[in-house]
């Protein structure tokens, strides 16, 4: 069977052509994922396998149209972003209510802890959620998680396009070290900026009644901690703003593995589907013409299958990062125990410790199952079929 190559320089048009009259069928490849698309008019023609796989490639009868997608372009980033803000609102609105259950657990809010560390408290809680706040206190902080998920996961999702084309700008590669990096600097890049309306939507789910935004950022700007610290953390500066990055590092020692791991188990698990599973494959695929490095874009996954991928990507890297999360809750709720003291993440993890062992580094993480598992994978989802519809796939 005949295999298209990238190499010499004919035009991808020539280059299909001659396969076309040498054999008449074309080898199943998949692509890198650089960004570029090709478009044009198109004629369907399929080798005897793809046809009884259902699957349809399409070439070109006309010179075509060539619309090429540069990843480096304000275009591309400007896509990729809207792509992944709409995926991250979607699936983090999907979940409020656990997320915030979640929360009272970490944080061991006085009046839900004793709800923590069996399977039904997660249902109880939220009950007793609804029937002093009716379903609005569910969702309450869910505002500001928008306001921080959006621009959150618009960073992420195009600062790992951008890492993955810089680190592997073709299949070839690709490796499992580097999808691991690409993953864990677009984790990291995307905090750096969205961290305070990270800290900010915990302090709104951690208050147990109903309190003003404008009113929490007053309250937590103007924390004398950010005055006052430690000796060792003495090298910071002093300043009031630093009250929204309590527990900043260890998010960012969380995010490593957590992004990381994610986006890993993501794309491995995708392409374990397309290799192994070709009914998780949509029915026809149209395949285009080659982009310049002669490699075609991946064949889209059925829905379910997607939703899958991203689940067990979620779980896993729930898994991984939980400990380093349940410690920068600890930190970030601490202002609203004691408003003067800044602790910070070593401090906190060997108190935490000392009051419950290591099973404390876990408490909630059934809950972090029920909610990462289904936002992931939504989330994943959502941003590959935007991609589609934003022509950026």
């Amino acid at each position: 069977m005949a295999t298209i190559s990238s190499a010499g320089s004919d035009s991808a048009l020539g280059r299909l052509q001659t396969n076309q009259q040498n054999n008449g069928q074309l080898q199943h490849t998949t692509s890198s994922h650089n960004g570029n698309q090709l478009s044009s008019s198109t004629s369907s023609l399929a080798s005897p396998e793809a046809e009884s796989a259902g699957i349809t490639y399409r070439t070109e009868n006309k010179q075509p149209r060539v619309t090429v997608r540069e990843t480096k372009s304000l275009d591309y980033v400007a896509r990729t972003m809207l792509a992944g803000g709409i995926a991250g609102t979607a699936a983090k609105t999907a979940i409020a209510p656990l997320d915030r259950v979640k929360i009272l657990f970490q944080a061991s809010n006085p009046q839900f802890e004793k709800y923590a560390g069996t399977w039904t408290g997660v249902f109880k809680a939220a009950r007793d959620i609804q029937r002093s706040g009716g379903v609005r206190g569910l969702f309450q902080g869910n505002l500001a998680t928008v306001f921080r998920i959006f621009p959150y996961a618009a960073i992420k999702f195009m600062a790992y396009e951008q890492y993955r084309s810089l680190l592997m700008p073709t299949r070839r590669d690709e490796t499992p070290y580097k999808k691991l990096l690409a993953g864990s600097l677009a984790g990291v890049t995307s905090v750096f900026f969205t961290y305070p309306l990270d800290l900010i939507r915990v302090r709104l789910a951690y208050e147990t009644k109903a309190t003003p935004y404008t009113a929490l950022v007053n309250k937590i700007y103007n924390e004398p901690a950010g005055r006052h610290r430690s000796a060792h953390m003495r090298w910071l500066p002093a300043l009031k703003v630093s009250n929204f990055y309590r527990g900043f590092l260890c998010t960012v020692a969380g995010m490593i593995p957590y992004a990381g791991v994610s986006f890993f188990t993501h794309d491995v698990a995708q392409e374990f589907c397309r290799e192994y599973l070709p009914w998780t494959l949509k029915p026809t695929q149209n395949r285009g013409l080659p982009d310049k490095n002669g490699d075609y874009a991946r064949p889209e996954l059925r829905t379910i299958a997607e939703l899958a991928c991203g689940g067990l990507a979620g779980a896993i890297s729930q898994t991984a990062s939980y400990p380093l999360e349940v410690v920068r809750r600890k930190m970030q709720v601490a202002g609203a125990l004691d408003p003067k003291e800044f602790i910070g993440m070593w401090e906190t993890a060997k108190r935490l410790y000392i009051a419950k062992g290591v099973r404390g580094f876990f408490v909630g993480l059934s809950i972090g199952y029920l909610k990462v598992t289904p936002m992931v994978a939504i989330s994943f989802t959502v941003y590959e079929r935007m991609k589609k519809v934003l022509e950026i796939n």
